[in-house]
């Protein structure tokens, strides 16, 4: 079992659903993030409150930790200077102070955004390189270099989930991009338990039917998506999908990020629902 696991953005959707189960394979689970407090804690959790744009916050949790589960960020597209602090600056603190303190391996919640220019007809594999969609996937490109760096310098293993869309279907564009609650978990878990990762990435996506995504390159982690979005084809057919057909964006795998203008919120065209998993 491992003896410690640090999860920053664990206030956050995704990261309310990897708590319990990451929980279950470590010692001690250190949960962090900005907000006050998380709600109830699982056994053998603590909880920190501290802001990644800040190192001298940070650095003291990482402190013994073999895995950090980085998934701290604003997950919105929003003026570069608002993006600095959590999403470049963070990303920066959280791998020097993982090679202060010998971590093992960063489990890194990049996203598709960071190659969202590409058209849908493009297929996606671990190797396509970036293509950033808006400041907030130039923030992926730039924490997964980082990410590559400090494995080629300093030996610290990484592996980078290009997470297409974890929540619930909604849209046509859903159908392609779903990664479920369940699959996420898996991906989360084979990130920390494969033996040896190097430097990895691939994408967080379901098994379905519509997507153009390959993940072949990056078996290794043993990655097996179960869920399949077309169970949800017919009522999204039914919907009225006037708006999302005539948003040039969806042209590209990145949506509605990829025709906003730099630094404009797309989350309203995307209608993402918000669901986070309360422990009771």
């Amino acid at each position: 079992m491992i003896k410690k696991i640090v999860l920053t953005g664990a206030g956050g959707r995704l990261g309310s659903y990897i708590r319990e189960p990451i929980s279950k394979i470590c010692e001690s689970l250190v949960s962090s993030d900005i907000k006050e407090d998380i709600g109830k804690l699982y056994k053998n959790e603590q909880y920190v409150k501290a802001d990644i744009s800040i190192y001298d916050e940070i650095e003291p949790i990482i402190k013994d930790a073999t895995i950090v589960c980085h998934f701290g960020a604003i997950v919105d597209e929003l003026p570069f200077n608002e993006l600095l602090g959590p999403n470049f600056i963070g990303s920066y603190n959280v791998w020097e102070a993982s090679k202060k303190h010998g971590v093992k391996r960063v489990i890194y919640a990049s996203s598709i955004h960071a190659v969202g220019m590409n058209s849908r007809t493009v297929t996606l594999k671990p190797d396509t390189p970036h293509r950033p969609d808006s400041f907030y996937g130039l923030a992926k490109c730039f924490t997964e270099d980082l990410a590559k760096m400090y494995f080629e310098k300093n030996g610290i293993e990484a592996v980078c989930l290009r997470i297409a869309s974890c929540a619930p279907v909604n849209t046509l564009r859903g159908l392609s991009s779903w990664l479920s609650y369940n699959d996420l978990i898996q991906l989360v878990i084979r990130s920390i338990e494969t033996s040896y990762t190097g430097f990895t990435t691939l994408y967080g996506v379901s098994n379905n039917d519509r997507k153009n995504i390959d993940n072949t390159d990056a078996s290794h982690i043993g990655f097996l998506p179960k869920d399949n979005a077309e169970v949800y084809a017919e009522k999204i057919f039914k919907s009225d999908l006037g708006d999302e057909l005539s948003d040039i964006g969806n042209q590209c795998h990145g949506g509605a990020f990829a025709s906003t203008e730099l630094g404009v919120s797309p989350m309203k065209k995307m209608n993402i629902i918000h669901d986070p998993k309360i422990k009771k």
